[in-house]
């Protein structure tokens, strides 16, 4: 599909962190789109962040291959409703995984409470962030550094550990980083920062479970068209998210969904370590 929306988008700001609905225009996230082929037919899959954005269309593409689904999400109950019903409407199996992953203990549970319904994980998506703008280092308070690097890659930490006891061989760990990873926004600085932690982190543990047999890889969005933007960023980026890309317009989450699709399926035995940057043609090292 080449009719993609292009800025100048309509200006519009939501409270953090947004909601689906109230975005102009609505992001495609593959639901008139997407057609499976069976890549992860019964796949039992953990994503978080699953209730909108990236997630929801990962969501949306796991179950349409034939993945069962559990959504971890903070407290955007609506969004995570629809993406159930989504995954369900595919056939798959759906559950909902409310509350705070940079909480060590809940990121415990979540994954006690997937391999409890689904008797075991076979893909563990870590893709829940946080982020927030600030034009000046002394406007970064210590609590606000502290939240995003808890929720950006202390939970990816706490996941993994508490993941891979359910998880054999054949497994597969994909992490959502950032073009922002080699090309840090100034206005980003905690968030950029923890997206070059998950970087590295990917790349390391990559190495560390080989022998495992279970492999961990990356996904490097660009600008994706996601309610993080519109609940994050100022009235005129929002409006011209995107333009600076070689493709001139943000991406959509659908976009990014056959990435994950990848790197979660046998088609990619073969890739460890790596990161896959969809960044609209700006280069990723």
């Amino acid at each position: 599909m080449t009719n993609r929306p292009e800025p100048p988008y309509p200006e519009q700001q939501q409270p953090m962190p947004g909601a689906t609905e109230a975005m102009d225009p609505r992001p495609d996230h593959g639901e008139n789109s997407y057609v499976g082929h069976g890549r992860l037919l019964d796949r039992r899959t953990l994503i978080t962040g699953g209730d909108s954005g990236i997630g929801r269309a990962v969501a949306i593409a796991f179950a349409r291959e034939g993945a069962d689904v559990a959504i971890s999400y903070l407290d955007e109950h609506e969004d995570a409703e629809e993406t159930k019903r989504l995954v369900e409407a595919a056939g798959r199996r759906a559950i909902l995984l409310p509350g705070d992953i940079s909480d060590p203990n809940h990121a415990r549970k979540i994954v006690d409470q997937t391999a409890s319904e689904f008797g075991r994980i076979d893909v563990l998506v870590n893709n829940a962030a946080h982020q927030a703008t600030f034009d000046k280092v002394e406007d970064i308070s210590d609590e606000e550094w502290q939240v995003t690097f808890a929720t950006n890659i202390h939970a990816m930490f706490y996941l993994v550990k508490a993941a891979l006891p359910h998880m054999q061989a054949g497994g597969s760990i994909i992490n959502t980083t950032s073009i922002n990873a080699e090309d840090p926004s100034e206005q980003l600085l905690a968030y950029a920062t923890t997206k070059g932690a998950i970087y590295n982190f990917t790349a390391g543990l990559g190495k560390m479970l080989a022998e495992r047999k279970i492999r961990v890889n990356a996904v490097a969005p660009g600008p994706i068209w996601t309610p993080l933007i519109p609940s994050t960023m100022p009235v005129e980026k929002v409006k011209n998210f995107g333009a600076d890309t070689p493709l001139g317009r943000a991406g959509q989450p659908a976009e990014l969904a056959g990435a994950y699709v990848l790197l979660a399926s046998d088609e990619a035995s073969y890739i460890t370590g790596a990161t896959i940057p969809v960044t609209g043609g700006r280069a990723f090292l």
